[in-house]
């Protein structure tokens, strides 16, 4: 099953899908659809969600390859436009949603692309989520690595110094000043190796990925969902646009 417009793809992948129309489905097509999917989901006994910036558009940030998209628009010379604070942002409904579907056992884990928190925001539990590229509103301690969650965005992006030091102390050694960092990374960062594993693992065994708002360019998260095709697993895309993964 694929809820994503993919007639032509071909024309569209040298391109990098950039500026393609998004394409809706009749409101008829969207109800049939959400019931197949609905019935996979209760079929289904390890279902993976993979998001990324499409989940968000609603919350006023801006995607990256959809016709207002930052990429896309800096393709043309143009600034996207942010409607809303990061730190403003709330939840949309898509999150809420995973939140509850987490909560009730129908959805065992998500892995996301995206750094604006808004997963973590919901409530969600960090033991059922995977953020493969950061979380702009976390920062990290070079020395012990304990995390620290912060109310507005982080000053820096690329795991640099946000010029705050650790002050973890308790039962164990106490840190004594380690340098905090940013969570985000950059393009020639690594992805968190712990967050990449268990996203593997999640991808791999689930018999049901869903994908939400993601085009799937990016490596190796853009893959994941893949991982459980040689076991038999069903892939779901939910896009406005087409993505290089066909299904």
């Amino acid at each position: 099953m694929s809820c994503n417009y993919a007639e032509g793809l071909s024309k569209y992948e040298n391109k990098g899908i950039l500026g393609v129309p998004e394409i809706f489905d009749s409101p008829e097509l969207v109800d049939e659809k959400c019931e197949q999917l609905a019935d996979m989901i209760l079929n289904s006994s390890h279902t993976v969600f993979h998001t990324g910036a499409g989940i968000s558009t609603s919350a006023g940030i801006p995607d990256f390859r959809g016709p207002k998209g930052v990429w896309t628009l800096e393709e043309k010379g143009e600034k996207p436009t942010i409607n809303m604070a990061f730190e403003d942002a709330v939840p949309t409904k898509t999150h809420m949603a995973l939140k509850a579907l987490i909560d009730s056992g129908h959805v065992h884990y998500i892995v996301s692309q995206n750094i604006d928190g808004l997963h973590l925001r919901s409530g969600l539990s960090r033991d059922y989520l995977s953020e493969l590229h950061g979380n702009m509103f976390v920062e990290t301690c070079t020395k012990c690595r304990k995390e620290y969650i912060r109310s507005t965005p982080a000053p820096t992006v690329g795991k640099k110094r946000t010029g705050n030091v650790c002050i973890r102390s308790g039962n164990g050694r106490a840190c004594r000043g380690g340098n905090l960092i940013d969570n985000v990374l950059d393009w020639e960062h690594d992805l968190p190796e712990n967050d990449l594993q268990v996203a593997f693992m999640h991808s791999a065994m689930a018999d049901l990925n869903v994908c939400l708002g993601t085009t799937l360019q990016i490596v190796p998260s853009g893959d994941l969902p893949l991982k459980n095709k040689k076991y038999g697993g069903k892939l779901v895309i939910c896009n406005l646009q087409p993505t290089k993964h066909l299904t």
